[in-house]
Formats: structure tokens, C-alpha cells, sequence
């Protein structure tokens, strides 16, 4: 008898999680004799619970799927929803009621740490009341901190947008020959992956950013006065990229000295301003011109400088997730191997979901170097191979197309 597909998106969007939709889109339609239909919830687990889903199987044309495909942020709309920890409340078989009306037979959830947590929610309490639904989740964060994989589809957009980006900042901060600081203040809570890429913007040993700042180090005021002294020496314009959440020896978030950090709907808080902060001790301490950059969304929602090794690997995750789960998967999540180095090559499997949700993969203690200013070369070895390459998108009067649901 056939089921069929619910497929949500969750958390942060980034520039390639239409891909793994589109994965997911296209290899449930491929199984025709297992899938009739691929419904997609509206603003993800919050939509669902509203009876807000479309049939993605049916709306969508060749030509939108491929449009899709290449279209950052969520086309299916995103969600911070989160499922109560005590699987009496009256939540859990609202949405099995309502899993079970539409006859879904495969549940995937396009997301990153937070919506692994739901996958496993959902498949724990599927498993006690002895459901034959698959829940599975298809990996995403431009964070790159999910346990268990190799890296996560739209880290190496991410991180292809910051080494860009900063490596035009720094182009421009060097134009005149006066002292002066550019700090530029780039998303990682606490994990400093995205920050790290910005060592990719070099182009030559000992060029700007001098001074690279992540989560695991703990960061010093007197120590950086020292290492911005140091630097300035050696040249008279200084680009500082720095993690939104390093911290001090207390714990205390650089943030915070603000006094303006606030939690968000998961406890999280709500991290901004640390560049600003800094700019204001510079200024105040050395007396030079300083400027700070917040790259904010900016670094998860370009899609002109997406890579198409990300964009072809969120794809893979999605398909795997649909193949895996028709092969009897469930309370897993899809995960990248790297089996090669020379050249570049991965290979897909599916890891417990519940070793994954509510933990966070650090940036690697030894790939921190110069008394937690620098990265290492390894890092760059890591990170090039998910960087590479310019999909070819449809343009129009010069500007990108792309796609957008119609309800």
C-alpha cells in the first residue's frame, strides 16, 4: 500500500536548504510504487499543527523544481517551534491524528540541532505507541556544528560568502595609509566554523585578517589590545574578524558588555553587537579610526555565492534521507563520510538522531593556533573542497531569479 512524504524546514535557512527539498522532492517521486504523494508542511512543525501543508508533488513543475533548487532561505517557510519535553502533553497525538489523516508514511525534517531534536521527539514517542512512520532528519546550519557528520550542507556556502566577502572588505580597508581597524563581527554562537573561513579571504601568508577571534578561545581585552598593538605595527590597516560569541575568562559574552543580549524562544541568547563593542575600545584605547561590520543574515541567504559543491551535496542529503527511509530507517539522521582527500570525495550514511540533537560539534581545538588569533593550515585543507564551484542560475534584466511558493 503507498504512503506518503511530509517534509518540513526548520531553524535558520540557509543558501542551500531548497536543495535538500528539492532532494527529497524529487527521489520520493522517483518511487512511485512506494509514494503517491509529497506534502510539504508551511512554516515547518508550527504550520503543521495549523493544518497549513501544500502537495509539493503535485504544485510543482520540472522547471520550479529546478528553480528551487537554486533559491536561497526556505521555500516551504521556517519555524523555531519546539515540541514539549514531556511526551504526555496533549501535542503528541494531535500531530500523529494528524499525520495519520494525511496517511504519511515517511516524516523528514530539513534542519539543524534544534530539529534533529524534534526528529527524535517524534520517533520516540512513534516507537511507544508503536507507529509505523519513519521519522528522519536531512542535515542543515551554516554553523557547522551537528556531531556525527563530517560537515553540514550550507556550511561551504556560508563560508565561501565570508571569504568573499571579507576579502573585499580587506581590499577596501587598505585603500588608505592611516591607521585604522576594521572589525567585522560573523555569526557562531559557540562554534567558531563560519568565523575560521575567514582565513580563506588571504591572499598571502600574514595578509588581512590579521586577527581571527572563535568561540573556544577564551578572548582577553588585555591580550588583544596587545595583539591589535602588534599588528598595527606591522601595517596600518588592521581587518579583526571575531565569532558574535566569544567570550571572556568568566564567561561572560563580549556581547554582553553591551548589556543589550537576550534569549530567544529555545534560551538562546540572542547575540549582537560584540563588534560594536570592540570598535568602541579601539577607538577608545588606541585613538584611531574603527569601524565595525555585522555580516548578519547576509552570510545564509546568498545564493549568488552559493557553491555548487554545497548545493550538490544538500541535494544528495535529501535523496539519501528518502532511500534510507524506505529501506526502514527512522530516528536518524543523513551524515557525511569524507573517504578521499585527494581528490575530494564522500559518501552518505545515517547516524542516531539522538546522539546528534541538544549536543554541538566544537571548531577543533588544535586547528586554533597563535594564541587564539589565528587558524591553521589544516582547516584550509578541510574547507576549500566545500567551497568550490558557481552553479549556472537563470538570470533576468541582470538580477538572479528565483523561486516563490504561491500560497
Amino acid at each position: 500500500m503507498k504512503k506518503n512524504i511530509l517534509v518540513g524546514q526548520s531553524g535558520g535557512p540557509t543558501a542551500v536548504i531548497n536543495a535538500s527539498l528539492y532532494g527529497v522532492i524529487v527521489e520520493g517521486m522517483d518511487h512511485l510504487d512506494e509514494i503517491e504523494h509529497v506534502y510539504g508542511m508551511v512554516h515547518g512543525m508550527e504550520g503543521f499543527l495549523k493544518d497549513d501543508y501544500i502537495d509539493l508533488s503535485e504544485d510543482l513543475t520540472q522547471k520550479e523544481l529546478e528553480l528551487i533548487r537554486l533559491t536561497p532561505a526556505a521555500y516551504l517557510g521556517s519555524c523555531r517551534y519546539k515540541l514539549p519535553a514531556d511526551m504526555t502533553s496533549p501535542v503528541y497525538p494531535t500531530v500523529f491524528r494528524k499525520l495519520n489523516a494525511l496517511d504519511i508514511g515517511y516524516f523528514f525534517y530539513i534542519g539543524g540541532n534544534d530539529s534533529m531534536d524534534t526528529v527524535s521527539k517524534l520517533s520516540r514517542y512513534g516507537a511507544r505507541i508503536q507507529s509505523p512512520i519513519r521519522f528522519v532528519g536531512i542535515p542543515k546550519t551554516i554553523d557547522n556544528d551537528l556531531m556525527l557528520t563530517d560537515h553540514t550542507p550550507g556550511y561551504g556556502s556560508a563560508a565561501k560568502y565570508v571569504a568573499s566577502t571579507v576579502r573585499e572588505i580587506c581590499l577596501d580597508a587598505s585603500v588608505y595609509n592611516q591607521p585604522a581597524v576594521t572589525i567585522i563581527e560573523l555569526m557562531g554562537r559557540n562554534a567558531g566554523w563560519l568565523t575560521a573561513a575567514s582565513v580563506l579571504a588571504r591572499k598571502q601568508e600574514s595578509d588581512n585578517p590579521l586577527l581571527i577571534y572563535v568561540p573556544e578561545s577564551v578572548f582577553d581585552f588585555q591580550a588583544f589590545s596587545e595583539d591589535l598593538s602588534n599588528a598595527l605595527r606591522r601595517q596600518p590597516s588592521v581587518v579583526v574578524c571575531v565569532s558574535e560569541g566569544i567570550s571572556d575568562s568568566s564567561g561572560r559574552l563580549v556581547c554582553e558588555y553591551n548589556d543589550e543580549a537576550k534569549l530567544d524562544n529555545f534560551g538562546h541568547k540572542m547575540l549582537t553587537g560584540c563588534g560594536k563593542v570592540l570598535e568602541n575600545f579601539v577607538h577608545n584605547h588606541f585613538g584611531i579610526k574603527a569601524r565595525s561590520v555585522e555580516l548578519n543574515v547576509s552570510q545564509r541567504c546568498s545564493g549568488l555565492v552559493s557553491s555548487a559543491a554545497d548545493i550538490e551535496e544538500a541535494s544528495l542529503a535529501g535523496a539519501f534521507g528518502v532511500q534510507a527511509a524506505l529501506k526502514g530507517s527512522s530516528g536518524t539522521m543523513v551524515a557525511f563520510s569524507r573517504v578521499s582527500e585527494e581528490p575530494y570525495a564522500l559518501e552518505c550514511s545515517m547516524v542516531d538522531v539522538d546522539k546528534v540533537c541538544n549536543r554541538e560539534k566544537p571548531f577543533p581545538s588544535e586547528w586554533i593556533t597563535g594564541h587564539g588569533t589565528d587558524i591553521s593550515p589544516e582547516f584550509i585543507s578541510y574547507v576549500l573542497p566545500l567551497i568550490q564551484g558557481e552553479p549556472r542560475r537563470p538570470m533576468k534584466q541582470g538580477l538572479p531569479v528565483y523561486a516563490f511558493r504561491k500560497s
